[in-house]
């Protein structure tokens, strides 16, 4: 069973950084395939940035040089970060952790393509810029 939690989230004045975690217990896989997407109210899900098996990493472009997708050095501890600096209020929303299982896809690659459809997910921790 896995099970997602982020922590981290806050009220922040614009231009300034937080730091999210996702601690992932019972993803035994060898690789990962985990990301971040948002929600804001009304709005639909949004793919923040995500982290391939193969270490590749995938950001929005609204996101692009502002945020930053790490996991912890120690692989086996299966906690991800999403470092944001440079806030801006249209950041404001609430940021979840989301993570799929590893298989082989036909044109190559482990991980589905968009993290807002991996099967699972954190409650959220909400930003508020």
């Amino acid at each position: 069973h896995v099970q997602l939690v982020e922590s981290g989230g806050d009220s922040v004045r614009a231009g300034g950084s937080l730091r999210l975690s996702c601690a992932a217990s019972g993803y035994t896989y060898n690789r990962n395939c985990m990301g971040w997407f948002r929600q804001a109210p009304g709005q639909e899900r949004e793919e923040v940035a995500a982290l391939d098996s193969d270490g590749s990493t995938f950001y929005a472009e609204s996101v692009k040089g502002r945020f930053t997708i790490s996991q912890d050095s120690d692989s086996a501890k299966k906690i991800l970060y999403l470092q944001m600096n440079s806030l801006k209020p249209e950041d404001t929303a609430m940021y979840y952790c989301a993570a799929d299982r590893p298989a082989p896809l036909p044109g190559g690659g482990w991980c589905p393509s968009l993290v807002t459809t991996y099967t699972f997910r954190g409650q959220g921790t909400q930003v508020t810029v």
